[in-house]
């Protein structure tokens, strides 16, 4: 199959991109370093002529109060190049619990294109997964202060990036879902513990204190952003630490 691989240059993209073309497909990634632009259109249709399925893995440049209407535009913008196309499957990548969480505007936004897609013309899949790996680091210096980090106990099921490309490229090569999927890693922690965890086998000396206020991880009540019986993935955290 041809998949347009929109946002394909990035963390998950180039990942995508490789294991599809590893598996004889013909995968090609779309950016703005390629010429394509979601928000204005620009390349939109060059980029999905021929393709069998799009691959939507494009994200906002900010989680606030103007994601909605980046994922609202590129959404339209996407959906009727894919349209004009002939595109057959639409695949996007979410967030496991992204219509839980209303408090947050970035899920909320998230929410907001599952919604467009499920309401469009094409067959679609979407692919919820749980926190990634890679943004631990990322999450713990927005509230750190000096040597300290303050972290709530929100239960997280990170899974590394590898895995979620996986799961994309699988979902991607299949027949359409018309509905989600959702991955996570095999193990569940409380945002601190995974704080503390994080810093230990770093050598950090950073010290990680209980804070059920700080951060954007604090207007998450209970275990939403978990799932116990989605497609778990093989990578422990303390693996992909080390």
């Amino acid at each position: 199959m041809k998949v347009a691989v929109i946002g394909g240059t990035g963390l998950i993209g180039s990942q995508v991109v490789k294991k599809l073309n590893a598996a004889g497909h013909e995968a090609v990634p779309h950016a703005q370093s390629t010429g394509v632009d979601v928000i204005s259109g620009q390349g939109l249709d060059e980029a999905v002529a021929g393709a069998d399925v799009v691959v939507n893995l494009t994200n906002s440049p900010t989680f606030d109060e103007a994601s909605p209407a980046f994922f609202r535009a590129s959404m339209d913008n996407l959906l009727a190049a894919a349209g004009s196309g002939g595109v057959g499957h639409f695949v996007v990548l979410s967030i496991v619990g992204t219509d839980r969480v209303p408090e947050l505007d970035y899920y909320r936004a998230k929410a907001l294109q599952e919604d467009i897609l499920a309401a469009g013309p094409i067959p679609y899949s979407i692919v919820r997964a749980t926190q990634f790996m890679e943004f631990i680091d990322a999450v713990m210096s927005w509230t750190t202060d000096g040597d300290t980090v303050r972290l709530p106990a929100t239960p997280i099921q990170p899974i590394a990036a590898e895995d979620v490309a996986d799961a994309v490229a699988e979902v991607a090569a299949g027949a359409p879902l018309n509905g989600i999927r959702n991955i996570g890693g095999p193990e569940v922690f409380g945002l601190d513990e995974l704080g503390r965890i994080t810093l230990s086998r770093k050598g950090d000396g950073r010290t990680v204190v209980t804070d059920p206020t700080a951060g954007m991880f604090a207007a998450v009540k209970g275990d939403v952003l978990t799932d116990r019986n989605a497609h778990l993935a093989p990578t422990h955290y303390a693996d992909w630490l080390s």
